[in-house]
């Protein structure tokens, strides 16, 4: 699907993936784009549907080495026009709204040579964003082919690390490389339905907490319903502890704090508070509670009472995108139809290949 997924049908899929996040009540992403038919221009594309339906967004594309050398060469020239054009944008135009990360796919497809161009292109402008130890292909590739060392090592040798720096999943991660990413000040972001799915592990998170490392709530696009990803990231990791007491704080501290603390350092905005000052990202849920809901006990709410389908109103930087369960200012039905063609196009190209 990546290998003919062109410019279009990266734009329809923007489309559909914000317009179900706003519906669900997500203000901000993270996204970590492929799409090895068209590279260039990918990130403008999903950058200007973005900007279209309101979502801010931070944005980088997946270099690789597993589809050739002038691919990977195109990826590392996407991230890093993306990556300038943002801070231009940011400087000249005070554009808080679009941000870049320089992305990378899992180390195991990744050589040195490349990390080197990756680290060399980026300049130190943005931080990296990277699959690590998803699997443990991962591991054995690190081990095996890439002079006997684990994949956080690696990144590091490359420059990779560092507090601007996300690394997704690290499951699979050893206590030295925990220290490794302690002592960086690299953040990670845990995605559990992703994980589950993929049925690669449990990542150690309880661990990480323990050694003081950050990490964020991610959902590796499983879901674009972050309180869905709360709930099974708290059972997956009682279940994995074997311990029914556990999580509680990790989790309310990685979706309510953390992830407010990482895209508030990409946007240079405060962001995850109403506040004079913050920005303007409110969203109304509509709930009704049959216990006392209070400051004390809100957490307990939202995590057994509250999905995302209950939110009825999301405002995005202060503009109101979606009230009363509809979208304002978005033809979503226009919007549908067209990610719908191109969805069928895409599945014909497919089906054609496969014959």
């Amino acid at each position: 699907m990546d290998d003919n997924l062109t410019l279009d049908g990266t734009k329809a899929s923007a489309y559909a993936t914000i317009l179900d996040s706003i519906r669900d009540g997500v203000t901000t992403i993270f996204d970590h784009h492929a799409s090895f038919c068209e590279i260039p221009g990918s990130l403008f594309t999903i950058k200007d549907a973005a900007q279209e339906l309101g979502m801010r967004s931070c944005l980088c594309y997946e270099v690789s080495d597993r589809r050739g050398q002038e691919k990977c060469d195109q990826a590392i020239a996407e991230n890093a026009e993306f990556a300038q054009w943002a801070a231009k944008e940011r400087r000249d135009n005070d554009n808080h709204m679009i941000a870049a990360m320089f992305g990378g796919h899992a180390t195991f497809t990744l050589s040195d040579e490349t990390m080197d161009k990756m680290a060399e292109a980026n300049n130190g402008l943005t931080g990296f964003h990277i699959h690590v130890c998803e699997g443990m292909n991962d591991v054995w590739d690190s081990r095996l082919n890439r002079g006997g060392i684990s994949p956080v090592e690696r990144l590091l040798q490359h420059n990779l690390l560092g507090p601007d720096t996300m690394l997704g999943h690290c499951i699979h991660v050893t206590p030295a490389e925990m220290d490794i990413v302690k002592e960086s000040g690299t953040w990670l972001v845990n995605n559990p339905e992703s994980n589950m799915g993929n049925a690669v592990g449990c990542a150690p998170v309880l661990e990480f907490f323990r050694r003081g490392i950050p990490v964020c709530m991610g959902t590796d696009a499983y879901t674009h319903d972050m309180l869905e990803s709360l709930k099974v990231f708290l059972i997956i990791q009682r279940h994995n502890a074997a311990m029914p007491n556990v999580g509680w704080c990790e989790a309310m501290t990685m979706l309510f704090e953390n992830n407010a603390k990482m895209a508030s350092k990409y946007f240079d905005r405060k962001l995850g508070v109403l506040e004079a000052g913050a920005a303007a990202d409110v969203i109304v849920m509509d709930y009704k509670p049959f216990t006392p809901l209070s400051e004390e006990n809100i957490d307990g709410h939202m995590l057994f009472g509250m999905m995302g389908k209950n939110c009825r109103t999301t405002i995005i930087n202060g503009r109101v995108l979606y009230k009363d369960r509809e979208f304002v200012g978005i033809d979503e039905d226009k919007i549908n139809a067209w990610t719908m063609a191109e969805s069928k196009k895409l599945w014909s190209t497919l089906n054609d290949r496969a014959y």
